[in-house]
């Protein structure tokens, strides 16, 4: 796999953004007489030996501060930031880009735009840490073709190593654009030692090299050779960068001016904000996934030591059930078992009669509504509670069975999609993954064992679905100990080690080899080939979490004890990048139009609730948009910078700004200084209205108005609030196409046929004389004996007995028996055919003796199959001779509001924004999916999933159509459309009874639109498309 990158306006305005600063300065590339240093100097066979150097131009004179900062405050009040008041710094410039976005890739394209309008061609990237280093360097190397293509020339970057001093000289001699990489905490030990060793003091002269005159360098000074080309500083996380003595130190390189990068800048140090794309933002922009959390609870309840854990509430058609698991005593002790219960199950009956459950642990209730369970005791407990005995391993196993349920959930709706998906566990202790004998060899910790059986047990009892065959097949191909894989620090041994902190404050790692194996490893776990690549889950140490920005990790779970250090926005920060599929292609808006958020989900899997989780992380959230206004006032618009549809700039004055607030409150998209339902909902449908004066600036309105900080748009989501009861859309309801729609499809019919009988019995007896064959019955009688015991080991096994002859009879053999079932023949066949009994009897005495006799070897699998081979020829004679004709009488609407529909999101449920409800419940993944393309289609109106009181009536039972659809007109030639999708098209493929419902549909809707709605089978939009175009 090969990662693709796209050009991204976003990022493409903060590279903007710092080149519009210094707009004016001149295109220069200015060479300068290198140091030429003294003594033997080992250059390459292809480098020239004049010492010409190239630097970055300086700034030139017309540039004053004075013209910099009104740049500079020309460039915020575009971007919406608050102007400075000065230049903090010569020249110090922030950009704030949210986890997950690209920074590094933003500040690459900065490089490249830089010295495409000034020429500057000389940058260092100074970084906190290790992880962070890899990471950079690995998105040089991945991005060097993209950048090549679009600016026609590639960078030249090394990571910067005391041992080969030929990349600097290379970095200062080399015309095109060079990049030198450096981990902060290397240069301040460089710093440290070389002042110690110039005080006279003891240091490592290795660490001091930059700073050393070395006669392997010509007796010059690296550090010179760097400061004479005026380097551009791209500091990466400079809240983690910037210590007292860094920023002293990394005034000795010189630079030109300094461009800060991160989602976490320090209040206290920003300087010169000029782009911020902060985590609100980009939520809002689509550019991260989606958060969800599923919590677990561990309720305070006394009333039991019993165990019992809420698994989920699962609604269908049929009454709700709970999956719950509880105490089970088997051969060997007590186990854990998980069941899917309805009202009436006992816990103390099937848990082998554990008195803890002895007490009213028989379930009373179970409501969908709010995902609880009540048992006759009265304990309540909700989905994800777990009650009694809860020992620290059992919480474990309950997450890592989580993480695994998500997991598949997920892989299973993506899976079509073409996307790998990855779950990421967090653990403190390397041996309770991996552990080694003696003799060093491996064997599973704790958590790699429980994550084995837990898999497994989920596996075993996944519910299979229509149109699954080739996800089933991926899981069969992979078994649960290939399908989990550690990434931590290796030993001289190759053993696993934990992880040695570098920061303990933060609780960061700068293990060498674990981040080797992560970065190698990125494309090759994105790969979903099960033989390539068949690890899905990865346990990695805590610490690591800086390296980890693996684009598909979907799920999160953290097997620790949470700690006060640890922040959530770090915890979920490794798995807010929007994903790739098998092409390498990221799933953004342009691939996903609105259903970004629908695919992009990333699910944290917490060891406290979800209300515990979610209220912490907004916390740190609302922290980190704390520069934000909170409320829309008149003030808000002025002083900023609006643009029109032609670019035109103008600066918003108080009456403009007074104008704009009035106007806001009279369409009530504000109340009380907050933005309303109404706007949000006129903005997502393209009717937002803006004051008259700005009306061709509407889009920079709506810029501004995005800036206020709104809680709600960041709310992490409830992962086990699934459970959906469908609502109508009353709006939709009422729609003009809608009534028009139903108007022209709610009449009834009925049906005639006219065929001939005496044909039906004829064609009955062929295909019976044909086509019926029935298996026998066959009983198998073996004998044996148990002729002495070897040891106790063959009574386990079972061993002991030796077969000593078995026989097979048949039901033709007379094998006395005291049956007493009964059969009518001629009365099932007459129920399951629906023909009078002198038909049904007249088949059965033209059919040939041979065929009749087979009844009484099997006579209920007789039935079932003549009863099938006479519907079908029945279907054939009614789709030649049937007729409808339109009745009076008609359906209402009360049909799509009396009856509840139910459904589980993710499972058989879809939000939907077209449709007559505000779901979908679905039958399949190809309805899901032509579901999901109708939704987001601009020329449906509005379309319905048809409920199953809505039908026609058939001879050969009710059928009842799939879809209702509107469209808007003037985009297609049939604006009415009912559907039926099918997983396929092929006629052979559909069993006759089907093609004969399908068939009556067509004559029913001939007859009661006119022709003005159209009916036919399809199996995807395309297809439907097709038909509405003809």
């Amino acid at each position: 796999m090969k990662l693709q990158f796209k050009h991204q306006k976003f990022q493409a305005d903060a590279a903007k953004a710092v080149v519009d600063v210094f707009a004016g300065q001149p295109y220069l590339t200015p060479n300068y007489l290198m140091e030429r240093g003294n003594g033997e100097y080992q250059i390459g066979v292809e480098e020239e030996t004049d010492f010409t150097g190239w630097r970055n131009e300086r700034i030139v004179p017309e540039l004053s501060d004075k013209r910099i900062l009104e740049h500079l405050q020309k460039v915020q009040r575009t971007n919406q930031i608050k102007p400075s008041d000065k230049l903090e710094g010569r020249y110090n410039l922030t950009i704030e880009m949210e986890t997950g976005v690209g920074k590094t890739y933003t500040y690459i394209k900065t490089m490249y735009e830089l010295n495409k309008h000034y020429g500057w061609s000389k940058f260092i990237v100074v970084v906190p840490s290790i992880a962070i280093r890899e990471g950079v360097y690995k998105s040089f190397q991945v991005t060097q073709e993209h950048f090549a293509e679009e600016y026609g020339k590639k960078i030249r970057f090394f990571i910067y190593n005391s041992a080969q001093l030929t990349e600097i000289d290379r970095f200062a001699s080399d015309s095109s654009i060079n990049v030198m990489i450096i981990n902060v905490q290397a240069f301040n030990k460089s710093v440290d030692a070389n002042e110690k060793l110039e005080s006279g003091k003891r240091a490592d002269k290795n660490a001091a090299i930059i700073f050393r005159e070395l006669d392997s360098f010509r007796s010059r000074r690296p550090i010179d050779i760097i400061a004479k080309t005026n380097p551009i500083l791209i500091i990466d996380e400079p809240q983690s960068v910037e210590g007292p003595a860094a920023k002293k130190n990394l005034k000795l390189f010189c630079p030109l001016l300094t461009l800060r990068y991160s989602a976490t800048h320090k209040s206290d140090s920003i300087y010169n904000m000029v782009y911020r794309l902060d985590a609100m933002e980009a939520y809002n922009k689509r550019l991260v996934k989606k958060i969800a959390v599923k919590g677990i609870t561990e309720s305070g309840s006394t009333a039991t030591e019993g165990f019992v854990y809420l698994e989920s509430i699962n609604l269908s058609k049929a009454d709700p059930t709970a999956t719950i698991q509880f105490d089970c005593k088997g051969a060997s002790g007590i186990r854990k078992k998980t069941a899917t219960v309805g009202i009436g199950y006992n816990l103390y009956d099937r848990s082998g009669n554990l008195d803890e459950y002895k007490v009213g642990f028989v379930v009373k209730a179970i409501d969908g509504r709010d995902n609880s369970v009540e048992f006759l005791n009265g304990i309540k407990i909700f989905a994800g509670d777990v009650i009694g005995k809860v020992s620290e391993d059992q919480l474990r196993r309950i997450q890592i069975r989580e993480t695994i349920l998500s997991h598949l959930e997920r892989e299973r709706q993506l899976f079509h999609k073409g996307i790998k998906v990855l779950s990421l566990f967090f653990i403190d202790e390397v041996a309770k993954y991996k552990q080694y004998d003696e003799a060093g060899q491996p064997f599973n910790g704790i958590y790699a064992d429980m994550f084995e059986e837990e898999y497994n047990d989920v596996i075993r009892n996944l519910q299979r679905e229509i149109g699954d065959t080739d996800y089933v097949r991926y899981l069969d191909a992979i078994s649960a100990h290939d399908t989990h894989a550690g990434y931590f620090s290796v030993d001289k041994k190759g053993k696993m080690t934990d992880s040695k902190l570098s920061d303990k404050k933060e609780g960061t790692s700068d293990d060498m080899d674990a981040y080797d194996l992560i970065m190698k490893n990125k494309e090759l776990l994105l790969d979903r080939d099960p033989k390539k690549s068949p690890v899905r889950f990865i346990f990695s140490h805590s610490a690591l979490r800086e390296g980890w920005d693996n684009p598909n990790v979907f799920q999160i779970c953290t097997l620790k004890q949470s700690s006060s250090e640890v922040r959530k926005r770090q915890e979920v920060g490794r798995g807010l990048r929007l994903c790739v599929n098998q092409d390498g292609e990221r799933m953004d808006a342009n691939v996903l139009g609105n259903d970004v958020h629908s695919v992009n989900v990333l699910t944290v899997i917490a060891s406290e609730s979800y209300d515990s989780f979610a209220k912490g992380l907004q916390t740190e959230l609302a922290d980190a948009v704390s520069g934000r206004p909170v409320a829309v006032t008149a003030d808000l618009f002025k002083g900023k910078v609006i643009v029109d549809a032609q670019g035109n700039e103008q600066v918003v004055d108080s009456d403009t700004a007074q104008a704009i607030f009035e106007d806001l409150i009279s369409n009530g998209y504000v109340k009380r200084g907050t933005l309303t339902d109404k706007y949000y909902a006129d903005k997502a449908n393209g009717t937002l209205q803006v004051a008259e004066e700005v009306a061709d600036c509407r889009d920079s309105v709506m810029d501004i108005l995005d800036s206020v900080y709104d809680s709600r748009a960041m709310q992490p989501e409830n992962a086990r609030d699934k459970n959906v009861e469908l609502q109508v859309n009353l709006d939709k309801l009422a729609m003009p196409e809608f009534k028009a729609l139903w108007k022209r499809i709610s009449p009834k019919s009925v049906y005639v046929v006219d065929f001939d009988t005496t044909e039906l019995v004829e064609k009955a007896v062929a295909s019976l004389n044909c086509n019926l064959h029935v298996p026998r019955i066959f009983f198998k009688v073996e004998t044996g004996a148990m002729d002495e015991i070897k040891s106790k080991d063959s009574l386990l096994d079972g061993s002991a007995f030796t077969k000593s002859k078995s026989a097979a009879y048949d039901s033709s053999k007379r094998i006395r028996t005291n049956s007493s079932v009964k059969y009518d023949l001629v009365g099932k066949l007459v129920v399951e055919t629906g023909l009078t009994r002198k038909a049904v009897v007249a088949i059965l005495t033209g059919i040939e003796k041979t065929v009749f006799e087979q009844f009484k070897y099997n006579p209920e699998e007789f039935i079932i199959k003549a009863a099938a081979l006479i519907n079908d020829e029945k279907a054939t004679a009614i789709i030649q001779h049937i007729t409808y004709n339109m009745l009076e009488e008609r359906y209402e609407t009360d049909i799509f509001t009396e009856p509840t529909i139910k459904g589980k999101l993710g499972t058989n449920a879809m939000k939907a924004q077209r449709h007559l409800y505000d779901h979908i419940v679905y039958d399949s993944t190809n309805e899901r999916d032509f579901a999901a393309d109708l939704d987001t289609n601009t020329d449906v109106a509005v379309y319905v999933k048809l409920p199953d009181s809505f039908y026609i009536a058939t001879p050969v039972g009710h059928y009842n159509p799939d879809w209702a659809i509107a469209f808007y007109e003037g985009t297609v030639k049939h604006i009415y459309f009912v559907a039926e999708t099918k997983g396929s098209m092929s006629s052979m493929q559909l069993r006759l009874i089907e093609e004969s419902k399908i068939h009556c549909a067509r004559e029913h809707f001939k007859a009661i639109s006119d022709g003005n709605v159209v009916y036919d089978v399809v199996d995807s939009y395309a297809s439907l498309m097709e038909k509405v175009m003809r």
